[in-house]
């Protein structure tokens, strides 16, 4: 059996499918502080790369024209990691002002018990979205005690 020879390896971007360029772009600046890096404006080659910092993180096409159906096989949700539990909260309070739909109210741990956990939510899209901390949430309630909150949204 052949094995990879990567030495050092992280996640880059992540390129999202969207139906509205300009919606999306705005949604992902208001909750996550993103900026537009470069774009593109050409009809039917529409893009956005938003970054912070500096840094790539996600780059928005143009290119559905529908939803995203959590029913095919692909992504499951996109997770973004803040430092403490007041920012996930934060999140919270701007995601209720832009009506972004929750899967679950308010922030839940991870699992039962567990001290990391967050929200989860939809962008315009429908794509799954999810901002947790690593700790804060011990005192919450698991929606599902025996299996991750995040694996069922």
């Amino acid at each position: 059996m052949t094995t990879s020879s990567i030495q050092s390896l992280q996640t880059g971007h992540i390129g999202l499918n969207v139906t509205d360029l300009d919606r999306s772009v705005d949604f992902y600046g208001k909750v996550f502080g993103f900026a537009v890096q470069a774009e593109g404006k050409e009809e039917g080659r529409r893009f956005a790369f938003l970054g912070r910092d500096g840094k790539l993180l996600v780059t928005l096409w143009q290119q559905s024209t529908e939803g995203f159906p959590t029913d095919r096989a692909g992504l499951h949700h996109l997770s973004f990691q803040v430092e403490s539990i007041d920012e996930v909260r934060a999140a919270e309070d701007i995601l209720r002002d832009l009506g972004a739909e929750f899967a679950y109210d308010g922030v839940v741990p991870h699992g039962e018990g567990a001290a990391s956990g967050g929200i989860y939510f939809t962008d315009p899209d429908g794509i799954r979205l999810e901002i947790y901390a690593p700790t804060g949430a011990e005192s919450a309630t698991a929606p599902t005690a025996e299996a991750p909150t995040c694996g069922f949204f």
